[in-house]
């Protein structure tokens, strides 16, 4: 089935001729029909110019009829691709259109999914960026707002629940019942959400002087003893709370409930009134603190959307970062000053700016204000310029215009575009109305161009240690037009407390602008041990340590005592390692030196994961096999000495069940999983077991028989998949060929196949991959066609051959890169995998340096 592919121009040109007033849709659900559904959508509607011809959205198995103002339209040759032709439009008109639709298994559309404990089915929406023809037609762009009015035929005993909550249910004639919800205000299509299905519930409500708010969860019933309801829902009044008093205006769409969907194609989904989660999200094994941590996260990132691209939507999907950006710094700042994540900006540095960083230095990175000529391109938009750099940058910009000025100019923003759509424009008019500043320079630095510059300290000390000259040198930005910018920056001088530690003994904040910024306030002041740029993580910039300051965090990095500061440190070097500038079997040895100070679990995995790459990706592939013994040998040592039952044993257990092992290590494995040598207190549930099972099946110390243990006594969704990542890992010629095959084919559910390609790639097995390297560029384009868009982006980043990194690798993929005119996206996704591979081989090179 060709699929629509909506251009800017085509949606401009439908929003200057139409005005949607309402949609009235009906659809019926069977329990029994596992294919489609019928679906008859009225749209009401005015035509700026009458007489005009414009189109609607639709992507169905079969278009029944079509009837415009009374006239039945000629759908005889009606193709998805093209949408449904409206003719001949009068000022005001109403159009029925009645089909039948299918459902995904790709998270794209309404999406069908049997559970396997109980067989039962579940059906829930997902409709961003342009999914919503998929269940009704419509006019979708999010442009082209409207009222939403949904009705639902559905089995008795069905649980629906949508944007609104449900005028009233009757029983038909047929035995199944018919439910209609409230009309929702106005809102993007991309925002319409229904589930349906046996659902488990709960119930609470929120009180604060702004609103009253009726709240929900829900998940399926094999997942509700898992449940941790009390938990969600105080998160959830928690960020209500801080959004009325920061934001200052009240939630505006009456309840609030939180669904949680298997095999979900994204983490969250901001649908008016009903988010949608991963249901992974509900924990049904036992995991460290960090999850939690991220799991609010979400939860507060999607509750903020509620304001930043719900009551207020960006015109078309250059602006996703109107979205995208706000929800991530609103997110991160309700957790850091409303929940018990105080730590939450320590978290942001260490994995959301630090994913930032990486996107913005590969030669696809793009402006935040992307150049999105059509629905296609938005896929890849989806990334780490549009969330977390552009909430780095507005965290940096609300320290440049104040705290107070940034919020009143969120709020005049909020107000005057209200249930409308705005731009970059609209939101930098408010913002320098507010602070009486003019921002265009702001956004042409930082909005609109790509890379980011590097910072380094330049300075010279007396006789008795004191500096007697300071500098801040600025590279040029890169990638991008080598133009130098202009950011607050921090300075922190480090130095020994008399008691082991390394605490700030200094600070200087400074307008850090062009090549060379001189720092008079620091003259006369102690020089320290440590010299730390960027110390409050504010700017969004590389920095580099000088040699001094280096050799301390070799020999120190534990003795830090603010967490934030260490970890600026530990990106640090790490940003020097991805940068051939500090070895990685030395960056491996820092972990080792430092990891016992970090208390963190969420740290300690990152750092672990870290340490791992480096074995892995980045060092010298002859010193691999004897690194990987010496570290997880003293990883071993460090869980057995870990609190028994604790999160930090559970943490280095995980990062041991990925690694390379030796026969002796797997020997310890097997002990742990089977009990003859168990670790105490090891929370050994069916999340563990699984990965337990995969370092020894990966490495071929179990088969067949032991994954049909695991799936026996974990006979759920995710246990099906994990089997699914477990056969993959399978260390044979016909086991990888049977995986490859199977991702390859494009008719599996996306789940399934992004399993199968996360189970493919080994660090153990990277011989027996080699002769996949080649059937890669062979083969991708035609699989390209067969995978679902979202679904696509994922398997061509897991089965990239980076498992075969070599300058013949390279070699293929510029011959690839050159000779085939490829799809956008798959060309972007192609080139950041040749480019990661460009760093590993530099890092590897340096690596083999005495």
């Amino acid at each position: 089935m060709g699929l629509p592919n909506l251009t800017r121009e085509g949606a401009r040109r439908r929003a200057e001729l139409l005005e949607i007033k309402s949609y009235r849709v009906q659809l019926e659900l069977d329990e029994g029909d596992a294919e489609g559904f019928g679906s008859v959508a009225a749209i009401r509607f005015r035509c700026r110019e009458a007489g005009a011809a414009s189109w609607i959205d639709l992507v169905a198995e079969e278009v029944v009829e079509a009837v415009l103002n009374g006239k039945p339209l000629d759908v005889s040759g009606y193709r998805p691709e093209e949408g449904i032709v409206l003719p001949d439009l009068a000022e005001d008109n109403e159009l029925v259109v009645r089909a039948r639709c299918g459902y995904s298994v790709a998270g794209e559309g309404l999406n069908r999914f049997v559970d396997p404990v109980d067989q039962a089915v579940y059906l829930y929406t997902h409709f961003e960026p342009a999914y919503a023809q998929r269940m009704f037609a419509c006019f979708d762009q999010p442009d082209l707002k409207a009222e939403h009015e949904l009705t639902v035929i559905a089995p008795a005993g069905w649980k629906v629940v949508g944007n609104t909550p449900v005028e009233f249910s009757q029983p038909t004639p047929q035995g199944m019942t018919r439910h209609v919800f409230a009309a929702t205000p106005r809102i993007s299509t991309y925002l319409v959400a229904l589930m349906a299905g046996p659902w488990a519930e709960w119930h609470d409500t929120h009180h604060d002087e702004s609103a009253t708010i009726p709240l929900g969860l829900y998940c399926r019933a094999s997942l509700a003893p898992h449940m941790d309801a009390e938990r969600l829902f105080t998160e959830t009044k928690q960020g209500f709370a801080f959004f009325h008093r920061t934001i200052g205006l009240p939630y505006p769409f009456g309840k609030y409930d939180q669904c949680f969907v298997p095999e979900f194609s994204a983490g969250g989904m901001e649908n008016a009134g009903c988010v949608t989660l991963l249901d992974e999200l509900v924990f049904r094994s036992r995991v460290a603190e960090d999850s939690y941590e991220r799991r609010c996260g979400a939860l507060l990132h999607e509750m903020a959307h509620m304001w930043f691209g719900d009551l207020v939507t960006m015109r078309w999907w250059d602006d996703l970062w109107l979205n995208e950006s706000f929800a991530t710094f609103a997110g991160v700042l309700a957790q850091a000053e409303a929940t018990e994540y105080r730590h939450a900006w320590t978290s942001f540095a260490s994995m959301e700016k630090a994913w930032a960083y990486r996107q913005d230095q590969m030669p696809s990175t793009h402006p935040v204000v992307a150049d999105v000529p059509d629905v296609r391109a938005v896929e890849l938009n989806f990334d780490a310029i549009s969330y977390a750099k552009g909430a780095s940058l507005l965290r940096q910009l609300a320290a440049y215009v104040g705290r107070e000025s940034f919020f009143a100019g969120l709020r005049s923003y909020l107000t005057e575009h209200a249930w409308g759509n705005a731009s970059l424009s609209d939101l930098l008019r408010a913002l320098g109305k507010a602070c009486g500043r003019d921002l265009s320079w702001w956004s042409e630095q930082w909005l609109e161009s790509i890379g980011l510059t590097t910072l380094r300290a330049e300075f010279a000390l007396d006789v008795e240690g004191r500096f007697i000259r300071f500098a801040v040198t600025q590279s040029e930005a890169r990638p991008g037009g080598g133009e130098p910018r202009c950011l607050p920056v921090a300075i922190g001088i480090y130095a020994d407390d008399g008691t082991g530690g390394l605490v700030c003994t200094h600070r200087v904040e400074t307008d850090v602008a062009g090549p060379r910024t001189e720092v008079p306030e620091m003259v006369g002041a102690p020089g320290g041990g440590l010299v730390l740029l960027n110390d409050d993580e504010v700017a969004y910039c590389q920095t580099r340590l000088d040699p001094g300051s280096l050799a301390t965090l070799v020999e120190r990095i534990g003795d830090i005592t603010d967490p934030l500061a260490r970890t600026m440190c530990w990106s640090t070097a790490w940003e020097m390692t991805r940068d051939a500038e500090f070895r990685a079997r030395d960056f491996v040895k820092l972990v080792r030196h430092g990891l016992p100070a970090e208390a963190d679990p969420g740290t300690v995995g990152l750092l672990l994961q870290r340490a791992h790459t480096a074995l892995d990706a980045y060092g010298d592939p002859a010193r691999a096999r004897p690194g990987w013994r010496e570290h997880i040998t003293w990883l071993m040592d460090q869980a057995t000495a870990a609190e028994p039952g604790s999160d930090r044993q559970l943490v280095l257990v995980g990062a041991i069940a990925v690694a390379v092992l030796d026969e002796d290590q797997l020997a310890t494995v097997r002990g742990w999983l089977g009990g003859s040598s168990p670790l105490p207190d090891l929370a050994l549930d069916g999340e563990l077991r699984w990965r337990l099972t995969q370092a020894l099946v990966a490495h071929d110390q179990a088969g067949d028989r032991e994954i049909g243990a695991e799936l026996e006594r974990d006979a759920t969704s995710l246990g099906r998949l994990h089997a699914e990542r477990t056969r993959a890992l399978m260390p044979s010629p016909q086991a990888k060929e049977e995986a490859w095959q199977n991702a390859f084919r494009g008719d599996l559910p996306t789940a399934a196949a992004e399993s199968l390609a996360s189970g493919f790639s080994h660090p153990a097995q990277r011989r027996l991959l080699e002769p996949f390297a080649p059937r890669y560029f062979a083969e991708i384009a035609d699989a390209w066609t067969r995978w679902e868009s979202g679904g696509g982006r994922q398997l061509a980043m897991l089965l990239f051959p980076s498992w075969a990194a070599s300058t013949e690798t390279v070699a293929a993929a510029d011959t690839w890169l050159a000779e085939h005119p490829h799809p956008p996206s798959l060309h972007r996704l192609v080139a950041e995998g040749r480019d990661r591979m460009v760093r590993m081989l530099k890092a590897r090179a340096f690596d083999q340096t005495a």
